[in-house]
C-alpha cells in the first residue's frame, strides 16, 4: 500500500487523525468558546475582555434562549488570561447563600472551585497564577490557584430567589472582580491561527497552535508526539495551508471518524438503560477525566478519577460536546427524564406528580424546572413561575413530611396542589431537577427520585 510523506500508510494517517480529534477537540472547543465570548458573547452574557466578569441580568426567562437555562442561577463568566502575571479575584460575602465558581482550563479540566462546599460563603482575595509561576503572594491574599494553563475560565453562578432577589444579587455582581497584578500587559486575543488553511483542515490548524501556546499535563505528551506525521508538532508555517492532496483527504476522513467516535459514546451514555419506566438520567461522573491539575475545591480519591487515562480522552471529548463548563459530580448533579412511570411520553396535555417521600438529600440546594422538548426552552405561564424546589416559600408538606409536586400547564384549582404546582408547556416537556451540593446518597444511587405518575394513577390522588 501506497505510504505518504510520514512513512505511514493512508489508513494509518486518517486512524491517527481520529485520535487526535478525540484528543484535541475538547481543547478546540474551549478555546472558540473562549474567542466568542471575547468577541461576540456567550448567551445572554455580553462580550468582556480578558479579566473582567460578564454578568446576566438575572435567572433565565422564556425570552432567554439558551438551553436548559437555569431559572434560579444568575451567571457569572470571566475569561482570564495570565500570560502577563497573576490576577487577583475578590469574592464578596454571600451571607450563607449558594454560589460557585468553578475554573476551567484551555483543556476543559475542571481544576478548582470556591464556594460553601470548598471555602465558605466568606468574603476572601484569591490569586490566580500562571504555570511555572514563583512570585510572592502579597498580604490580604486568602489562597493561591494554580491555574494549569495560561488562558483559564472562571464559570459562576449565583443562587436567586427571584425578581425581588435581583439587589442583592446585583451588589454581589458589583463586588466581584478581577484585577490583573502582572507586570506585562496581557494578551487581548488568542495565538492566531495561520491564514490560508483551507476550511475543512481549521481544526487542525487551531489545535496544532493552540496546543504549542497551551500545553497539556506532562503525563499526556507521550501520547501527544504521537501526532507528529500529521504535521499537529511543527512550528512556524504552518503544514495546512499547501498540503498534499493525500494528507487533506487522509486528516478529513480522520476528522469524520473521530467526530463520529465521540458522537456514538455521547449517545451511549445518554440512551443507556436508566432503569424502570420514567427513570431520571445523571451523568454524575462526566468531568472526572481531570487527572492532573486538583487544585482548591477538587477531590482527587479514586471514584473521581477515571483510572484509564486514554480512556479519560473520550470522556472528556463527550463532556466538551454536551456541556463544556459541566461541574464534577460533587458540586451539582442534574437529573433528568422524558417519560412518565408508565413509560409514556410527558406531554402538558396531561397533568402529572411527583411524590418526594423524601425531600432530596442535598447540602445545598434542590429544584425542578421544566422546559420544552426537544429546543430545551423555558414556556411563559401567567405565574410567571419556573421553578420549585427546598427554596420556594408556601410549598405544602403531606404530615409524614413527603411532598408532592404538580406538574400541569393549567393551574390546579386544590388550594395545596396549586401551592405545590410546577407549570409545565402544553406540549411535550423535559423536566431537569438540578441538586447543588448532592448528598453521597445521590452519588452513589442509593437515592433516586421517583418517577413521575400521571395524575390519578395513584391511589387516593
Amino acid at each position: 500500500m501506497r505510504q505518504g510523506r510520514s512513512g505511514l500508510e493512508p489508513d494509518a494517517i486518517t486512524a491517527l487523525a481520529a485520535d487526535a480529534y478525540v484528543y484535541g477537540s475538547p481543547l478546540v472547543r474551549q478555546l472558540s468558546a473562549v474567542q466568542a465570548c471575547l468577541q461576540e458573547g456567550c448567551g445572554t452574557l455580553a462580550p468582556a475582555p480578558f479579566n473582567d466578569f460578564a454578568h446576566a441580568d438575572g435567572p433565565a426567562t422564556p425570552s432567554t434562549h439558551v438551553p436548559f437555562a437555569p431559572a434560579d442561577l444568575v451567571d457569572a463568566l470571566a475569561q482570564l488570561d495570565l500570560s502577563g502575571g497573576p490576577v487577583r479575584l475578590h469574592v464578596p460575602d454571600t451571607d450563607g447563600a449558594y454560589y460557585v465558581l468553578q475554573f476551567v482550563d484551555a483543556w476543559g479540566n475542571a481544576f478548582a472551585y470556591l464556594g460553601p462546599r470548598a471555602t465558605g460563603t466568606g468574603e476572601g482575595d484569591w490569586m490566580i497564577v500562571p504555570p511555572g509561576w514563583a512570585g510572592t503572594v502579597p498580604d490580604g491574599v486568602t489562597g493561591v490557584i494554580d491555574a494549569p494553563t495560561s488562558v483559564a475560565s472562571v464559570v459562576g453562578r449565583l443562587a436567586c430567589d427571584g425578581p425581588e432577589d435581583m439587589p442583592r444579587i446585583r451588589a454581589l455582581q458589583q463586588e466581584l472582580t478581577l484585577t490583573h497584578l502582572g507586570d506585562r500587559a496581557h494578551r487581548t486575543g488568542l495565538p492566531a491561527t495561520e491564514p490560508g488553511v483551507p476550511g475543512e483542515l481549521r481544526f487542525f490548524e487551531e489545535l496544532r497552535v493552540w496546543m504549542g501556546d497551551f500545553p497539556p499535563a506532562p503525563a499526556d505528551r507521550a501520547y501527544q508526539d504521537r501526532f507528529q506525521p500529521l504535521g499537529l508538532l511543527e512550528e512556524g508555517l504552518s503544514p495546512y495551508v499547501s498540503p498534499r492532496p493525500g494528507l487533506v483527504r487522509e486528516l478529513r476522513r480522520g476528522l469524520a471518524l473521530g467526530r463520529l467516535r465521540v458522537e456514538e459514546e455521547a449517545r451511549r451514555l445518554a440512551t443507556a438503560p436508566a432503569g424502570p419506566p420514567g427513570a431520571w438520567r445523571t451523568v454524575p461522573h462526566l468531568r472526572d477525566h481531570n487527572l492532573d491539575h486538583l487544585g482548591v475545591g477538587t477531590l482527587g480519591s479514586p471514584e473521581w478519577r477515571i483510572p484509564d487515562r486514554e480512556a479519560s480522552y473520550l470522556v472528556r471529548a463527550v463532556a466538551a460536546r454536551r456541556d463544556r463548563w459541566l461541574p464534577h459530580g460533587y458540586e451539582a448533579v442534574y437529573a433528568h427524564t422524558s417519560r412518565d412511570a408508565l413509560g409514556h411520553p410527558l406531554d402538558g396535555s396531561r397533568r402529572y406528580v411527583l411524590r418526594l417521600d423524601q425531600p432530596p438529600p442535598v447540602r445545598g440546594l434542590w429544584s425542578l424546572t421544566a422546559y420544552d422538548s426537544p429546543g430545551g426552552h423555558l414556556v411563559a405561564n401567567a405565574e410567571e413561575r419556573y421553578a420549585v424546589g427546598n427554596r420556594t416559600p408556601g410549598l405544602v408538606h403531606a404530615a409524614d413530611g413527603s411532598l408532592t409536586l404538580h406538574l400541569a400547564a393549567e393551574r390546579p384549582a386544590d388550594p395545596v396542589a396549586a401551592a405545590n404546582w410546577l407549570p409545565v408547556p402544553p406540549g411535550a416537556f423535559r423536566p431537569l431537577m438540578r441538586l447543588l451540593l448532592p448528598g453521597q446518597a445521590v452519588l452513589d444511587g442509593s437515592y433516586a427520585i421517583p418517577p413521575i405518575e400521571p395524575y390519578g394513577n395513584r391511589p387516593g390522588a
